[in-house]
């Protein structure tokens, strides 16, 4: 195992074939079916040990006649750093007499290791954990995973069953094939909001319950009654450097900021046309608010630049009573802030200016990426049973409950419904708070983010208190996801073109959306020359050749 850490701490070619009929098993299979573009036999039978020397198939096991090993990256989180011997290791080569060459890297290394190591061509065969994997389409050391997913029985029928074509679209590139295979969820989550202290909100005089028509205006006006209240410096001080809450507000403005920033495309599904967002009125109107709330003294200007444990030490002391972030943090925030007696609640996102009450939510997760060396290794039979294996582990039932509850009788039981039930003593994202002696995630190495993410509904569900079902269950009721850009499917020497216009530009958006809310850029004495500016690198530019892009590969995506 290679390890590299520091010492602190996914046309649309899914190739769906016309049916996801059985197909014929045996070595017979491998030398019919190549990989093609136009689709292949599909592979949701059962291999069989006798003929090739493992067993798979659609909510099968599977299985390897003869231990074999896969070389796979692992971002190592600092909460539940990585263990040899954890049982998550063991139970899979149990079940599939697979095993690990791992190539740890620590978590806030691991871009910068895998940028490395893929484009050195030395990368391990599986590299999970890939949220953007447009860097490496053109460098010929990834698999176009779309080729090959026809052998991945697992996949393709939660494909189909949870009707994840469209959702898919937005992987593609500019040659109709995709490169990651992305976590699938049957359906959208939660996802990040703000966590509030509900009982000094209500001391305040503010009514929580009215979140459900809350627009960011309302949420304002709450965060005043809360500073009137407590005299406090601050209400809110933001961790993730704002970029989580730049995100989540900029989806009800209808424009671009934070972890979402990217190229700053919006798409009007009624002209058919890419607009740039983030010189547009909406853009305007979204830094307003955002300054209003620093220039008055309700959000810290220090969110945008501050470490998470300087903001989470804020709240945790009752100097703040606002922060950004998710139900697994939430139940982190609980345990710690006992002693204060604190009421910790987190709200659905507010809506826009403009009634929109929508969320940014996909039921895509990060993804695999496949390296060349694989394919180029192991050879065309190996390769396929190397991709049956991916697809047991990250995309069969078995595999999902496996990864992220392990062993039954050991860490979980299940009742009479079949409803999975964590050990008492064993602890994970808020459940058994009160019994737990052991975490799941820390001492098992189950529930870790290389792993276990995607699944059904009910999987979904079966990891989450009470308090995150309840949420879940308000954003989903309240709140309606939004629609998704398409791809721009640019080619090599476009996608090259389109990048020295993106960063520069994009960097120069990110500086100034920070100045325009701290307050170091005057909104109205200086929007005028942001507008130009933006111009002047290029943003009329990108979004003509976005639209020109689009208008030839649109019957490639289906409109």
């Amino acid at each position: 195992m290679r390890k590299i850490r520091k010492i602190t701490g996914v046309m649309l070619a899914v190739l769906l074939t016309a049916g996801l009929t059985a197909c014929q098993s045996g070595k017979k299979e491998e030398a019919a079916n190549a990989p093609s573009a136009s689709g292949g036999a599909s592979a949701t039978g059962n291999g069989s040990e006798s003929n090739l020397g493992y067993t798979f198939g659609l909510n099968q096991t599977f299985h390897s006649d003869k231990p074999v090993k896969y070389s796979m990256m692992y971002s190592d989180h600092e909460n539940y750093p990585y263990k040899k011997d954890w049982r998550l290791w063991s139970a899979i080569t149990e079940k599939s007499n697979v095993s690990f060459d791992l190539t740890v890297v620590a978590r806030t290394e691991y871009e910068n290791q895998k940028s490395l190591l893929v484009n050195s061509g030395d990368a391990p065969f599986i590299i999970p954990k890939t949220y953007d994997e447009s860097a490496y389409v053109s460098g010929g050391q990834i698999v176009p995973i779309s080729d090959w997913v026809q052998y991945m029985p697992n996949y393709m029928q939660q494909v189909k069953d949870w009707g994840l074509e469209d959702d898919l679209k937005v992987k593609l590139q500019a040659n109709g094939k995709y490169y990651v295979l992305p976590g699938l969820w049957e359906s959208a989550g939660g996802g990040y909001s703000y966590i509030i202290r509900k009982d000094i909100f209500e001391k305040a005089g503010v009514n929580v319950a009215d979140e459900a028509n809350w627009t960011y205006e309302d949420f304002y006006e709450a965060l005043k009654k809360v500073k009137a209240y407590t005299g406090a410096k601050y209400v809110w001080s933001d961790e993730f450097q704002g970029k989580s809450t730049l995100n989540i507000a900029a989806v009800e403005y209808g424009v671009t900021g934070g972890w979402g920033l990217a190229n700053g495309m919006r798409f009007n599904y009624d002209t058919m046309q890419f607009e740039f967002a983030d010189t547009t009125d909406d853009f305007k109107a979204y830094v307003t608010y955002l300054h209003k709330l620093v220039k008055e003294g309700l959000l810290d200007p220090e969110s945008f630049t501050q470490n998470d444990a300087a903001a989470t030490a804020k709240f945790f002391k009752g100097d703040t009573f606002v922060i950004n972030g998710n139900y697994q943090l939430l139940a982190d925030y609980k345990t710690k802030m006992q002693d204060k007696n604190a009421e910790l609640y987190m709200i659905v996102q507010p809506g826009g200016p403009k009634g929109m009450l929508q969320i940014e939510t996909s039921r895509l997760e990060n993804g695999i990426m496949i390296s060349q060396n694989a394919l180029d290794k192991l050879g065309k039979d190996e390769f396929i049973k190397m991709l049956r294996f991916v697809d047991w582990l990250w995309y069969s039932d078995e595999g999902h409950t496996l990864t992220l509850w392990g062993v039954e009788g050991e860490t979980y039981t299940k009742d009479a419904d079949g409803n999975i039930k964590l050990n008492p003593d064993i602890g994970y994202n808020g459940l058994n708070a009160a019994t737990a002696k052991k975490q799941l995630n820390v001492d098992f190495g189950f529930g870790g983010g290389v792993f276990a993410y995607g699944g059904s509904t009910k999987l979904k569900l079966s990891k989450m208190t009470e308090g995150e079902k309840d949420y879940v269950n308000r954003t989903l009721t309240l709140r309606k996801p939004r629609k998704l850009n398409p791809p721009i499917l640019a080619t090599p020497d476009e996608s090259e073109q389109l990048n020295l216009i993106s960063k520069p530009l994009m960097d120069y958006v990110d500086t100034m959306t920070l100045k325009f809310i701290t307050g170091q850029a005057d909104i109205a004495k200086e929007w005028d020359n942001y507008v130009a500016t933006c111009k002047a690198n290029g943003s009329d530019r990108y979004t003509q050749m976005a639209n020109e892009i689009f208008a030839k590969t649109k019957s490639t995506l289906g409109y």
